[in-house]
Parts: C-alpha cells; structure tokens; sequence
C-alpha cells in the first residue's frame, strides 16, 4: 500500500458559478489534471489523504457530485474539513451522502493496517506568519478595528482546534508504527521554529503532518522540511502542480 496526499481540491462540479479559474490561468480544469495525474499513480489498493479545502458546495446534498468524482477515482480516501468545506455539518448528514471509499477525519483518528492517522483543520496563529511567503494583496476596504476583532476570534478558534488536534492524537494505537497528522493549517511556521501544535505533534510520536491552505506562493522560496523527527510537508493542489505526493 502505497500513501499519497493532495489538498485544497476546491471542487467545483455542482457550484460551477465557483470555478478556481478565476484565480488564475494555473486552475483552468484543475480538476480534470488532478483526475488524470491520480489515475496514473495511485493504485486500488493505495490511501490518499486529503487534507481539507475539498468541495465549494454549501450542503451536503449539493456536495454530492463532487464527493462521488473522488470516489470514483482509485484508492481508499481519508477526509479533513478545511475551512471553505461549508458543506461538512454535522457528521450525521454528511455520512449519509458519503460514497463507501471515503471516510472522514473528526475528532478522531483513522487506522489501515499499519497507519495511524489523527489530526484537526487547527486556524491562522500568531505564533507565525506566512505573508513573505504569499504573493499577498492587501484588503483596501479592512480597517485595523476589523483586523484586531478578526485575530481576537481566530485566537479563540485556534485555542479549540489545538484542544482538538491532542483529543484526535490521543485516540492513535500505540500498535501502528507509522503515525501520520492531517491539519488544513499549517502547524508550524516556514522557519520550522516550535509552535504549541507542533509541540503537541512532538507529544504523540507523529512523523509526517500534512496540511494545504496556502494558495499564491512565491516560487523561489523554500518551504517547510523535517524537524525534530518529523517531516512538515505542504500539499496544497496548486503547489503540487495538481500531482499527487507520495508520503510513503
């Protein structure tokens, strides 16, 4: 069994008024080059871990189409909302529209074989800043009250992510002796300096954390590596050029 990973799918089969082309000539039929380098690699046999960011749609009845095109595809899927994932309510509703291949990751962990996978969506920290990584334009209509209201609430979000993250981590068997965390955030900063999830990943053993979110990155920069025994690995869709990773 061979494990691979791609996040920040975006898609859009039923919302095509949300099309990523708008963000740049890179997305045009993204979707159709993520089916097409997919199918070329990945086996019926293999994991592909998505780390959030997966359909536009708003229900779960409206994200129907696209989670049957990820069914369709080879290999068993594991799921992780990100935060545009509208559609993911309650787990309740969301099982009842999902396709037998794919299952998901909430507040608690994901066994095969010898995998253990845990992990949260965790939300933008202070603790880092990925800004000089990002081609980043400014909100002209934001105002600095509107900023400091936003980062009171994203620390509150933050703080019940990270409880999540550990919740999620706790429940992996000490039986696997691969361990694998999915975030949608990045739990680190590019500079690999510590940080309280990374602390926390540290805490229960994991080797690789996956994690998507950043879109628009500047190309000559160096992103993440290994740190402390465990490799940081970014696999947003458009970073990949719509390829898949192989983790392991």
């Amino acid at each position: 069994m061979n494990i691979w990973a791609i996040s920040d799918l975006h898609l859009a089969f039923s919302t095509p008024q949300k099309s990523m082309e708008i963000f740049g000539a890179e997305w045009k039929d993204h979707a159709q080059k993520i089916e097409r380098n997919w199918k070329q690699v990945v086996g019926e046999q293999d994991l592909v871990l998505i780390p959030g960011d997966i359909s536009w749609a708003m229900t779960p009845e409206e994200a129907k189409k696209d989670l049957f095109w990820i069914h369709q595809l080879p290999g068993t899927k594991l799921l992780l909302k990100g935060n545009h994932d509208y559609w993911w309510s309650s787990l309740k509703k969301v099982k009842e529209v999902l396709p037998p291949s794919l299952h998901l990751l909430q507040n608690d962990s994901f066994h095969l074989k010898q995998v253990a996978i845990g992990g949260s969506r965790l939300w933008d920290s202070d603790e880092y800043s990925f800004r000089d990584l990002i081609n980043f334009q400014p909100n002209p209509l934001s105002s600095y009250k509107e900023e400091e209201i936003q980062k009171e609430l994203s620390a509150k979000v933050y703080e019940r992510e990270l409880l999540r993250l550990e919740r999620s981590l706790a429940t992996l068997s000490p039986e696997c002796p691969l361990r694998i965390a999915m975030t949608h955030y990045p739990p680190i900063g590019n500079d690999l300096q510590p940080s309280r999830a990374s602390r926390i990943l540290q805490k229960y053993g994991i080797q690789t954390c996956l994690f998507g979110h950043l879109h628009s990155l500047k190309k000559e920069i160096s992103l993440f590596g290994q740190k402390d025994g465990i490799d940081y690995r970014l696999v947003s869709c458009d970073y990949l050029d719509f390829k898949l990773a192989k983790i392991y």
